[in-house]
């Protein structure tokens, strides 16, 4: 019976770790897909397809032993990205066969202590990888779904959705402002009709993919927000630059940042609260899984 090797996993597993790394200490799983199959050249076998669930199979392997190296302590994961820890960057000194077999024995050792028993045979990549795994694959495939249809939008509807969200965790949105050249604040939020109650709140919205939110960006909203009683929030698809983080931390005003994953969290976390009208901007459907043992 054909089969991959431990050695052959542990491959795997460090090449994910080493394009991680490489992407700055985190990456999308997505990517980390692409960038495995530039830097491994893959039998027929290994990219075969799983007859139950049609996944690849050594991404379904690969999938499998990330649990392994999440309890080793070298990787953590959130939603479809995996980030890369400092026991993790020591971990990729060892040969990949050391690598493996040390990450399944901080798995079995977790395992033991719950009294938990692996759904693991004999061979390497059994059908069973692909069952195990099938949740977290499902849970990255959808999350990478939203953002291509959040990244295919354009800076306007955008922002519709950003009022929208700030609408669905309560807040009144008085002021979205229409298309034309950029004032500054994007959308006024209060928490009651007439912005008589603190905190008010002026957002900034940037939807530039390839673009971080700079310093002079947060200055320019730290201005705007010197009447008592506002604070800042600035959504950024394309992140924060390190200097906007430090501007942001010794303002005089309260900012807060929210990144293009921290958005989508939101959006999940309120969508329930959502009028039947905002839901549609960016309509989801929850799926019940049953919870992977992790």
């Amino acid at each position: 019976m054909k089969k991959i090797s431990y050695e052959r996993i542990g491959l795997f597993c460090q090449a994910a770790l080493r394009i991680i790394l490489e992407q700055g200490g985190s990456c999308p799983v997505k990517k980390i897909h692409e960038e495995i199959e530039k830097k491994i050249e893959f039998n027929e076998y290994e990219k075969g397809l799983y007859e139950k669930s049609g996944y690849i199979r050594w991404q379904s392997i690969l999938h499998f032993y990330s649990i392994d190296l999440v309890k080793a302590g070298w990787l953590r994961k959130h939603k479809g990205t995996w980030f890369i820890t400092e026991e993790g960057k020591k971990a990729l000194e060892m040969t990949p066969n050391q690598f493996i077999d040390v990450a399944r024995k901080k798995y079995m050792e977790w395992a033991e202590a719950r009294e938990l028993i692996r759904q693991e045979s004999n061979e390497t990549d059994n059908e069973n990888h692909s069952l195990a795994t099938t949740y977290e694959q499902a849970q990255s495939t959808s999350r990478e779904e939203i953002k291509e249809y959040i990244r295919n939008i354009n800076p306007y509807d955008f922002q519709d959705l950003v009022a929208a969200l700030f609408r669905g965790m309560g807040y009144y949105t008085p002021f979205v402002a229409s298309k034309g050249p950029d004032g500054g604040i994007d959308i006024v939020a209060y928490k009651d009709p007439i912005g008589a109650q603190s905190p008010r709140i002026r957002i900034q919205v940037k939807h530039r993919m390839e673009t971080k939110v700079g310093r002079p960006e947060v200055a320019s909203l730290n201005g705007d927000l010197q009447k008592e009683g506002y604070i800042g929030v600035i959504v950024s698809t394309g992140g924060f630059s390190a200097d906007a983080l430090v501007e942001i931390r010794k303002a005089n005003k309260h900012i807060e940042k929210i990144n293009f994953d921290e958005f989508i969290d939101l959006w999940e976390e309120h969508y329930d609260k959502l009028s039947d009208e905002d839901k549609n901007l960016l309509p989801l459907r929850k799926v019940l899984f049953l919870a992977p043992e992790e």
